[in-house]
C-alpha cells in the first residue's frame, strides 16, 4: 500500500510535528506545512544558506565549479539524512533540516578560517562553528516583523547545538560552553547534558557519509589523490576494485562514481543495521527517553569504525595536507587574520549597517561584530574585500 506524505508511519521515539516543544515566540499553525517542515523552509530561503554556495568545503570556492561547496556538501547530507530517517521511522523533514542548517555558522575558508576566528576571538568569548550556527538562526538572521532570527522550533534548535553529541558531559560545569550558546536567551531549555534526538543523531551521520565519500571524489577529480594507493585501504579498496574488475573498459571518472555511489550505500546499510540493533536493546518509548540513553542509537558499527579511520588517515595525509591545498590554506588563513585585525582597530572601513551597536575599536562588542561580519562572509567576498582594503591602487 503506498502511504501518503501526510499519513507517514513515525516511531515513537521519533520527533512528532505535532508534539513538537514549539516556538520561542509563537506563531499559529500552517494549514499547509508541519512545524518542521516550516523549518527546513525558512532555513533554505534564509540569506545564511544562500551564502554556502560559495564557502569551503576542502577546496577553496572559486578553484573550480566541480568542487563541492558548503551548499552542495549540505545538499548531499540532506539526502542521506532522508534516506535514513525514512528508514528507521523518524520525521524526514526535521531530518532534512537539521542536515540543511547544520554548516550555517561555518565562516569562508572552511576549517582553517574557523580557526583563525577560534584564535583571534580567545578573549572575547570564543568562537565554534556550531554555536554560530545557534546564533545564525536565533539573532544574526533578520528577516521577520515580529522576531530576529527564524524563529524555528525548539527541536531543530536542539539538534543543531548537539550536532556532535552532548555539549556537557559529567564533570563540566556551565561555564565551559561556548559564549554563543549561553548567549542565547533560551539555552538552558537545550538540555545541553542529553544526547539530541533521533532526526539530529542521523543528520551527524548523514554529514559523515557524505563528507568521507565527496572527499574521495573531489580528491580524485582534483589529482590530489591517486586511485592506486586507495586500493590498499580496507572497504574502499575492495570496492574500487570491485568495480574495476566489473567496467574494465570505462574511463576513471565512471569508475569513481560508481564506486562513491557503492560506499555510500555500503555505509548507509551499517548504520541502520547498528542503529536498529541499538533500538532493540534500549527500546525507548518515546523520542526524550531516547535523548536520555547514556549513548547515541545512531551510529556506525565497530568495523566500519575501523575502515573510516584508515580513510581519513589516507585523506589527511594525502589531500589535506597536500601542499596544494596548505598553499591554499595559508592564504586564507592570512586574508582572515588581515581583516579581523583591521576591522577590530579600526571599525569606521565597516559598513555602516555593521557598525551599528560597536563600541570602539578593541572592545568585547566590536570584536563579536566584527567575528559575525566575517563569519558570514563567502570565500570569494572575503578574497575581494581583503584585496579592497589592502591593495592601495585600488582606491587610487
Amino acid at each position: 500500500m503506498i502511504i501518503a506524505a501526510t499519513d507517514r508511519t513515525r516511531a515513537p521515539y521519533a520527533c512528532h510535528p505535532s508534539q513538537s516543544r514549539g516556538r520561542r515566540y509563537p506563531q499559529p499553525d500552517s494549514a499547509m506545512r508541519n512545524a518542521f517542515q516550516r523549518d527546513r523552509d525558512r532555513i533554505i530561503h534564509s540569506a545564511a544558506f544562500r551564502r554556502l554556495k560559495e564557502k569551503t568545503q576542502v577546496f577553496v570556492a572559486h578553484e573550480g565549479d566541480q568542487y563541492r561547496t558548503r551548499l552542495t556538501h549540505s545538499l548531499e547530507v540532506s539526502q542521506i539524512a532522508r534516506t535514513l530517517a525514512r528508514a528507521l521511522h523518524g520525521d524526514e523533514d526535521l531530518a532534512e533540516a537539521l542536515a540543511l542548517a547544520h554548516d550555517l555558522g561555518h565562516p569562508p575558508f572552511g576549517h582553517e578560517g574557523e580557526r583563525v576566528l577560534a584564535q583571534k576571538m580567545k578573549d572575547f568569548g570564543g568562537f565554534d562553528h556550531n554555536a554560530q550556527t545557534l546564533r545564525v538562526i536565533t539573532k544574526l538572521e533578520v528577516r521577520y516583523p515580529e522576531f530576529d532570527g527564524l524563529n524555528l522550533t525548539w527541536e531543530t534548535l536542539e539538534g543543531v547545538v548537539k550536532h556532535n553529541g552532548p555539549l556537557l558531559t559529567a564533570g563540566q560545569g556551565e561555564a565551559e560552553l561556548p559564549w554563543a550558546f549561553t548567549d542565547y536567551d533560551g539555552w538552558r531549555e537545550l538540555e545541553f547534558a542529553t544526547h539530541a534526538g533521533l532526526e539530529a543523531q542521523i543528520a551527524a551521520l548523514a554529514d559523515d557519509i557524505a563528507y568521507n565519500n565527496h572527499d574521495i571524489d573531489d580528491g580524485l577529480r582534483s589529482g590530489l589523490l591517486e586511485m592506486d594507493p586507495l586500493l590498499d585501504l580496507p572497504l574502499v579498496g575492495e570496492i574500487f576494485a570491485r568495480v574495476r574488475t566489473r567496467w574494465p573498459d570505462k574511463p576513471q571518472a565512471i569508475i569513481v562514481h560508481e564506486a562513491v555511489r557503492e560506499l555510500i550505500g555500503v555505509m548507509v546499510e551499517d548504520v541502520l543495521t547498528e542503529t536498529r540493533r541499538r533500538l532493540d536493546l534500549a527500546k525507548p518509548d518515546d523520542a526524550q527517553a531516547l535523548r536520555e540513553l547514556d549513548h547515541p542509537v545512531v551510529a556506525f558499527s565497530e568495523p566500519m569504525l575501523m575502515h573510516l579511520a584508515a580513510l581519513r588517515r589516507h585523506l589527511f595525509a594525502h589531500m589535506y595536507k597536500h601542499y596544494k591545498v596548505n598553499r591554499m590554506m595559508s592564504q586564507a588563513r592570512r586574508v582572515t587574520s588581515d581583516l579581523f585585525d583591521l576591522y577590530l582597530g579600526d571599525p569606521g572601513v565597516l559598513p555602516s549597517d555593521v557598525q551599528a551597536g560597536m563600541t570602539g575599536a578593541g572592545t568585547a562588542q566590536t570584536a563579536r561584530g566584527v567575528c559575525d561580519y566575517i563569519a558570514g562572509m563567502t570565500d570569494r567576498f572575503a578574497v575581494e574585500e581583503h584585496r579592497r582594503l589592502f591593495t592601495v591602487q585600488g582606491y587610487f
